[in-house]
C-alpha cells in the first residue's frame, strides 16, 4: 500500500518536520509514505469572499494536479464524517482488502480546500469542529493513520 499527504504550504516549523519523520519512519514497515507539498496562494491579510473563492481555486488546480484517477482520496474537512480510530483503521483495512493499493490524504490550505477537490474526494474526513493550523493538522493525520496501522496489526500502541 501507498500513502501519499498532500498538503498546502511549505512546512517551516523544525518540531513538526521532526514529528512527522518518526511516523513516517514508524510507518515504514507497513506501508510507503509520501508528502506532497504544493505551493500556497500568496493572499492580503483581508480580502473578498471572491479573492479567497479563487485563492481555494488556484490552490485546488495544484493539490489536483497531484492526484492519480486510481487513487482513493480522503479529504480533510470540518464537515466530513467524524471516526473513531478503530473505524478509520477498518476503513484502511477494508481499503487494501478491496484493491485500493494507493490512498491519498489531502490537507488545503488556510482557506480550506476548492470544490473541485471536494467533489475529487472519495471522502470527507474531519478530525472535530475545531480549527487547527494546517501544519500541525499534518502531524495529527499522520499520527492517526500509524495508529489505524498498529490498531489493525494488534499492537498495544493503542489503548
Amino acid at each position: 500500500m501507498n500513502i501519499k499527504i498532500v498538503c498546502v504550504g511549505k512546512l517551516k516549523e523544525k518540531y513538526f518536520r521532526d514529528a512527522i519523520a518518526e511516523y513516517q519512519k514508524r510507518l515504514s514497515r507497513f506501508v510507503k509514505v509520501q508528502l506532497v507539498q504544493v505551493a500556497d496562494e500568496k493572499a492580503p491579510e483581508k480580502f473578498s469572499q471572491a479573492e479567497q473563492e479563487q485563492v481555494k481555486k488556484i490552490e485546488g488546480q495544484r493539490i489536483l494536479s497531484k492526484i492519480k484517477d486510481k487513487e482513493y482520496v480522503y479529504v480533510t474537512a470540518i464537515k466530513g464524517k467524524e471516526r473513531t480510530s478503530e473505524e478509520f483503521a477498518s476503513e484502511l483495512e477494508n481499503l487494501a482488502t478491496y484493491g485500493h493499493s494507493d490512498i491519498t490524504f489531502v490537507i488545503g490550505g488556510s482557506l480550506g480546500t476548492s470544490p473541485a477537490v471536494n467533489r475529487r474526494a472519495d471522502d470527507l474526513l474531519s478530525f472535530g469542529k475545531l480549527t487547527m493550523p494546517h501544519q500541525l493538522m499534518r502531524v495529527v493525520l499522520i499520527e492517526q493513520i500509524y495508529r489505524g496501522f498498529m490498531i489493525n496489526s494488534g499492537s498495544p500502541y493503542h489503548k
